[in-house]
């Protein structure tokens, strides 16, 4: 895999595949919304307050996160699609009991 270093406030998220099919009707392509779920593959190192401390990021590598459905810059990493968005655009991280 090629090497990414992620700058910044910022995360590479690798989305989650969508669902195929809902029940029993096959959607094509044009019809399906965009995942909004996916995996942390790299984080920045964070922001800086106006003191100049750094502020981590509240993530890290192998976290689920939900994220801005349209946010983000879309790259290809060998072939497979990321997403580089900021820290912000990540509304949530999924947690499994």
């Amino acid at each position: 895999m090629a090497k990414l270093r992620i700058l910044g406030n910022r995360v590479l998220i690798k989305p989650e595949e969508g669902q195929d099919m809902e029940g029993s009707i096959v959607l094509p392509e044009t019809a399906k919304e965009k995942p909004q779920r996916g995996l942390v593959i790299a984080v920045g190192e964070g922001k800086r307050d106006e003191d100049g401390k750094l502020i981590p990021p509240d993530l890290k590598e192998g976290d689920r996160v939900v994220y801005a459905k349209y946010g983000g810059h879309k790259i290809k990493l060998d072939g497979v699609e990321h997403i580089i968005l900021d820290v912000e655009q990540v509304y949530a991280k999924i947690v499994e009991d």
